[in-house]
């Protein structure tokens, strides 16, 4: 690993503990060289970015693969969460996780790194109109159903063929007994999206990581 981007990882996995782990950025940076590896087309975007620490993440990466030029665009409401729906657990209650750009922009200027385009507001408010047309890889943080769901359905058309989406907290402890398993909404709204057989494949890593996977199928000619 590149020397910076170990001091970076080093120093998320100690600042930014309440939403990095290891195997996440792990995870992602493996991702990422593979879409830069083979020239996959479009944004990468990030959905509920709290305080930046992923996005900086995928910025340092990108940028140690020579793919500076790659736009990343964050999503988040900067208002904390929303009210947890029927569908939802308890772990998380409105307006917590509260940040705002400029916190964003701070954790990109400790490192030396240019902020993502910042997008403020709910889901439901931005993503129909501010989302990149193509994107090559998305990390959906929604936490919730509704926020889930939502980032879903304008997310996944505008996927390019074989781009990948990441759904964090994505708990199928069927396949992954250890997956951390605290937001089943993240779940249900990814069942009610794809529907059965699920297209998500379950990502496994060294602890208690809960993500799903999908990639867009290649466009049929």
């Amino acid at each position: 690993m590149d020397p910076k981007l170990k001091d970076l990882r080093e120093w998320l996995l100690r600042e930014h503990a309440g939403t990095v782990c290891a195997d996440r950025l792990r995870v992602i940076a493996d991702e990422l060289a593979d879409l830069t590896d083979r020239g996959l087309p479009g944004a990468v975007v990030e959905l509920g970015c709290y305080r930046g620490a992923m996005a900086l993440w995928i910025r340092s990466v990108l940028d140690s693969l020579g793919d500076r030029d790659r736009e990343i665009h964050v999503y988040d409401s900067f208002q904390g969460m929303p009210a947890p729906g029927a569908e939802d657990s308890d772990h998380l209650a409105a307006g917590e996780l509260r940040s705002s750009p400029d916190e964003v922009r701070a954790t990109h200027a400790a490192w030396g790194r240019p902020a993502p385009v910042i997008r403020p507001g709910w889901f439901d408010e931005t993503l129909p109109e501010e989302l990149p047309d193509e994107i090559a890889f998305a990390y959906l943080d929604g936490d919730f159903y509704d926020s889930t769901l939502t980032g879903l359905t304008h997310c996944v058309p505008r996927l390019v063929p074989t781009g990948v989406l990441l759904v964090d907290d994505y708990a199928d402890t069927a396949v992954n007994p250890r997956a951390w398993d605290g937001l089943p909404g993240v779940k249900r709204a990814c069942d009610v999206y794809f529907g059965a057989p699920s297209p998500l494949t379950v990502v496994v890593g060294e602890g208690d990581l809960a993500f799903g996977r999908y990639e867009k199928p290649e466009a049929v000619r």
